[in-house]
């Protein structure tokens, strides 16, 4: 297990020092900031916004407390940061966080960790309203490191709080796990029993099969 998660850390790191905003988003080789950050814009657009009801429970997002996992280059986080009143969010990769804080400078509610790739004890204690995660788990190679991050979700949320991510659902896909490009897929059986060994809901799913796979789990 230490060895993938160095080996997920270092890789990352890698890519950060090479084209960080490619790899955290392969659509264009050569993203400006304002192009990069609109895409976080239309991330949030996309997943969050048409989704409010399920994710603010009729709390003001000014309000809420939020997690993100897997912040990258920060172009989702800066979205996030906009719209809700605290942005907890990590990476296994200094080199994206470093980015990331660049990216969330304006927001003095956005909050950057480096953890170490599976858990979120550098966030701190309390209770969260809300996480998200996108284009994430599907570069995991190891299915024991996603549930712990489930795991350490339901740690953190209070109760009834919702869990929106993504994991590769094409089962059809060959991984090992020294990559940490293509990750380890997901059936929806998966997904469920996922669900109830970590203490949520799998209230609703979109994408079993497909590279996107979204999940929204919600906990008891």
């Amino acid at each position: 297990m230490n060895q993938t998660l160095e080996k997920m850390r270092s890789d990352w790191d890698e890519r950060a020092r090479e084209n960080a905003r490619y790899y955290v988003n392969t659509a264009n080789e050569a993203w400006t900031d304002s192009e990069f950050y609109a895409s976080g814009e239309r991330t949030v657009e996309e997943e969050i916004l048409t989704d409010m009801t399920n994710i603010c429970q009729g709390r003001n997002p000014s309000q809420m407390r939020i997690l993100e996992i897997g912040c990258g280059a920060g172009r989702v986080t800066r979205a996030l940061a906009a719209r809700f009143g605290e942005v907890h969010a990590v990476d296994v990769s200094g080199e994206m966080v470093e980015r990331a804080r660049q990216a969330v400078a304006p927001f003095p509610g956005a909050n950057i960790y480096q953890n170490n790739g599976m858990d979120l004890t550098v966030v701190p204690p309390g209770e969260y309203d809300f996480a998200f995660s996108t284009i994430v788990f599907q570069h995991i190679p190891s299915r024991e490191v996603i549930e712990n991050y489930v795991r350490e979700v339901a740690r953190l949320l209070r109760p009834g709080a919702l869990f929106k991510f993504q994991v590769q659902g094409d089962t059809s896909i060959k991984t090992n796990e020294n990559d940490t490009w293509l990750g380890v897929p997901f059936s929806d059986d998966d997904a469920v029993s996922m669900a109830e060994r970590c203490g949520f809901e799998p209230r609703y799913r979109h994408g079993a099969g497909q590279q996107y796979f979204w999940l929204w789990f919600f906990k008891k």
